[in-house]
């Protein structure tokens, strides 16, 4: 049965609000790209060959016991856009999705390309958890009430905390935020920041809930640490002014996925996600948003493919761990390119990027 969340409340007081919904800094313009029927239909139905992996993709499984004994600042991508980071002695986790399904359906809907290499029991207590926004792809109800008796705080946005309660998680584990409103947790300071993308889980429901990016902040150690999660959201100055507020940043957790020529007002192609990474002051870019789930019409493996060789062009450092690989915060390193090993022989592996017109 699906059940979906009851009303959001009224967040008026909120610059972004207005007549009951939220809003970008920049409207998307009118006489932009977007999707029409056809494209629907494409995506539907009649998508090209290659936007899923035609072998089982590899990754370094991990267990309770190698979690207990992971040094501080150990950083792990589950999948997607769901990443666990070690930080002050506590766990933190964000856009947590165990589900086999990014759907409100347990039988259709965007299916995961690989199990996730720790299972949900095998979790250690987490410090938090840090949502972006509520779309099934980032919000998984299954999930969340499973991690809910584990889990010390949810940072979240504006409206999504009313689902999590809708859920039965506990108000008092809640903590919702507008841009720019900053909690302080273990040391830790986490800040919503802008995000130039939508929200929505249901007919009608569009954009009754925040979105958001978020700045994560160790300021309190003897090597202070700034990352950045990017949630999701197609590029905008906003990401400059980020940069100006916050950075520089040691990591950069930025969406390159799910791209199409159709939507670029709300997913970044690689060569934006590049520039909001240089807007940022970032040092290091790991790029998330993809190798989990098939939602959009490029090659699985071209995230990666495209950003590594954007990088490598312009100097930049872009880490591209396997899923379950640790990543050491303080020293990060580049990774092996472990999804060639899945690719057919004659695809390309450094084609160049589309130009965005």
């Amino acid at each position: 049965m699906i059940r979906f969340s009851s009303p959001i409340a009224d967040y008026q007081a909120s610059p972004q609000n207005r007549d009951g919904r939220f809003h970008n800094v920049h409207p998307r313009p009118a006489n932009g790209p977007k999707p029409d029927a056809r494209t629907l239909w494409k995506f539907l139905f009649n998508k090209p060959p290659n936007t899923e992996p035609g072998s089982a993709l590899p990754l370094q499984k991990l267990s309770r016991a190698a979690l207990d004994a992971a040094p501080e600042r150990s950083l792990y991508r589950i999948g997607h856009s769901t990443v666990l980071i070690k930080l002050r002695g506590g766990w933190w986790l964000t856009d947590p999705v165990f589900s086999q399904r990014a759907s409100p359906f347990s039988f259709a809907g965007p299916k995961r390309f690989h199990a996730p290499p720790v299972a949900l029991h095998e979790l250690p207590p987490l410090h938090g958890v840090i949502l972006s926004h509520d779309h099934y792809d980032h919000l998984d109800r299954a999930t969340i009430r499973a991690l809910a008796p584990k889990v010390g705080v949810f940072l979240c946005t504006l409206g999504v905390g009313d689902r999590l309660m809708d859920w039965g998680v506990p108000a008092a584990k809640i903590r919702q935020h507008d841009w720019w409103q900053s909690s302080e947790v273990n040391g830790l300071r986490m800040t919503a920041t802008p995000a130039q993308h939508f929200s929505g889980r249901a007919l009608g429901d569009g954009n009754r809930t925040l979105w958001a990016s978020w700045v994560i902040e160790d300021l309190q150690s003897p090597s202070p640490l700034r990352v950045f999660f990017s949630g999701d959201g197609g590029y905008f100055d906003g990401f400059k002014e980020i940069g100006q507020r916050f950075g520089p940043f040691d990591l950069t957790l930025m969406e390159t996925g799910a791209y199409d020529e159709h939507w670029p007002y709300v997913h970044m192609h690689p060569q934006q996600t590049l520039q909001a990474h240089q807007d940022l002051q970032g040092r290091w870019l790991l790029p998330i948003h993809n190798g989990t789930f098939n939602l959009a019409m490029h090659a699985w493996w071209d995230p990666f493919e495209q950003i590594l060789h954007l990088g490598q062009q312009q100097g930049i450092p872009v880490a591209t761990p396997m899923m379950g690989e640790r990543i050491d915060l303080n020293q990060p390193h580049a990774c092996s390119p472990w999804w060639r090993a899945c690719m057919p022989q004659n695809a390309f592996t450094t084609a160049p990027a589309p130009e965005l017109s």
